[in-house]
């Protein structure tokens, strides 16, 4: 195995500021890789200017440029010690700390959109903690363990609650599980290997470092604890966990002030056997609470190190990688997504072949980072494929999903040149239509409809109908009509019922 500390650039193409040198020192952070690996999310920490943060950065592993890109919604609170799960291309934030209390919102990031949201939740969901976990299991996420720390109180809460976050019906359960379950304790980690969760070392509630391997079967949510052999990994807390295959790889942490690791240890979860690793090059300073990950592990085998505390509780900024030379295959599970995905681009082909019009193509709308218009804003294209003498009919593709709308003049009293633009455009030509509308972005048709209410753009699902799709921001639910926005809103408020093939229409 061998160790690379990477020179990263940096580019001001889309940035916030003229230029951006990555995250910079920070601790209580969060590394998340999407895309197959090909681009990493930093969020939050503590470190910069002695405070905490709530930006994000992007790391592009092809070309090794950091990019601190332009967000839309309402953002987090600065926080660290929060949780960061991956969920599709998306990012749910969890929790943490803001310096003076502990949180317990949830927040998500839309990183084909670059868009935050706050989802409504039902249920009770977990108090609010840091130094926690969560992790993905199919379409769950589990949150387990950390504790409560308040400025204003001497007084500390350790957990060890699961509490099972339903990532589609947006839905809290705390977890009844049996077996017997871990001790109290925060700043563990936590792995997900096939369909287990996989919780090592931490801090107890009575100051003692941990280093058990205690496994959670998340079907039947039975706790085990694993039995340990081989060269044993010493207590420690604020370390970082990254799974490779049947691998589970440990770097760094800390076992009171005084010992601060920077060792790499590797526990082959089937055998319960752990090996201390020997890595070539030059690797991490010893530290704690950094941030980890891997690259495509079937590809590469990559993992990735950012960031951390010092000995010194001095905040880093180096990043690494440990290339281990480990490729996995997929298992069966995973074989069997993967081949659903194939079946699902398979038929979103098919569609796009026979929608697709010989005139203007098919709608290339595949967001690409930095893709902006001089105000900052995220630009897209999309197809008129018909029109009327009061409406025209456009479809486009927005975070990955085939939609298609219509565009229409709405109540009297509206913008009478929006009006007016739309009623000759559809009497003249579709390209004129075309023309007028998309030469704009997205996010002017959002302020189009929120100031004036002259232009309504309807967005129609085809198939079985999402009622929240992940990717979309705030949204209105209604028929392909003159509809207000009243009442679309009367219709979810009486939690009305939409049928698959049914025509209902999103208006963004």
């Amino acid at each position: 195995m061998r160790w690379e500390k990477l020179e990263a650039q940096s580019t001001n193409g889309g940035l916030v500021g003229p230029t951006s040198s990555g995250p910079g020192k920070r601790w209580g952070h969060s590394c998340n890789s999407i895309r197959g690996g090909r681009f990493l999310y930093v969020f939050g920490g503590y470190g910069k200017d002695n405070c905490r943060t709530n930006q994000i950065h992007i790391f592009d592993t092809a070309t090794r440029m950091w990019s601190e890109p332009a967000v839309y919604g309402e953002q987090p609170v600065p926080r660290d010690s929060h949780s960061c799960t991956t969920v599709e291309d998306n990012l749910f934030i969890f929790g943490g700390t803001d310096g003076a209390n502990p949180l317990k919102d949830l927040h998500i990031f839309y990183t084909s959109s670059n868009r935050w949201s706050s989802p409504r939740i039902r249920g009770e969901g977990p108090m609010a903690r840091e130094g926690h976990t969560a992790v993905l299991v199919g379409k769950r996420i589990f949150i387990y363990g950390g504790c409560s720390k308040s400025s204003n109180s001497s007084h500390e809460e350790y957990f060890n609650d699961l509490y099972i976050l339903n990532t589609e019906t947006f839905v809290w359960k705390h977890a009844e599980t049996s077996g017997a379950p871990p001790s109290k304790r925060d700043s563990h980690t936590c792995s997900v290997w096939r369909n287990k969760l996989i919780v090592l070392g931490g801090l107890d509630l009575d100051g003692f470092y941990q280093s058990d391997v205690h496994i959670l079967d998340t079907d039947s949510l039975t706790w085990e604890k694993l039995n340990t052999s081989g060269q044993l990994l010493p207590p420690r807390a604020g370390h970082t966990a990254v799974v490779l295959g049947k691998n589970l790889f440990v770097f760094g942490g800390f076992w009171d002030e005084q010992n601060v690791f920077d060792d790499i240890h590797m526990l082959d979860v089937e055998t319960g056997c752990w090996t201390k690793v020997t890595a070539t090059g030059e690797g991490p300073s010893a530290r704690f609470s950094m941030a980890g990950d891997s690259l495509d592990p079937r590809n590469r085998g990559v993992l990735v190190f950012i960031g951390g505390c010092s000995k010194n509780l001095e905040a880093l900024d180096d990043m690494y990688y440990l290339n281990t030379g480990i490729l996995t295959e997929p298992d069966r599970d995973e074989r069997r997504i993967e081949k659903l995905s194939l079946r699902k681009k398979l038929k979103q082909k098919c569609q796009e072949q026979h929608t697709a019009s010989p005139v203007y193509g098919r709608a290339e709308t595949d967001y690409q980072l930095g893709r902006q218009n001089s105000s900052g804003r995220i630009m897209f294209q999309a197809r008129v494929a018909s029109s009327s003498p009061c409406s025209c009919t456009i479809e486009t593709v927005i975070d990955g999903k085939r939609l298609s709308g219509v565009i229409f003049p709405t109540k009297t009293g509206g913008d009478d040149h929006a009006r007016s633009t739309v009623m000759q455009g559809a009497n003249t030509s579709v390209d004129n239509i075309r023309k007028y509308f998309f030469k704009y972005n997205f996010e002017a048709f959002l302020e189009t409809f929120a100031t004036s209410g002259a232009i309504l753009i309807n967005f129609s699902f085809r198939g079985i109908i999402s009622f929240a799709p992940i990717g979309l921001p705030r949204f209105w639910c209604g028929f392909e009509s003159p509809i207000s926005s009243s009442e679309i809103t009367r219709d979810l408020n009486h939690g009305r019922t939409f049928h698959a093939n049914e025509k209902v229409s999103l208006g963004l």
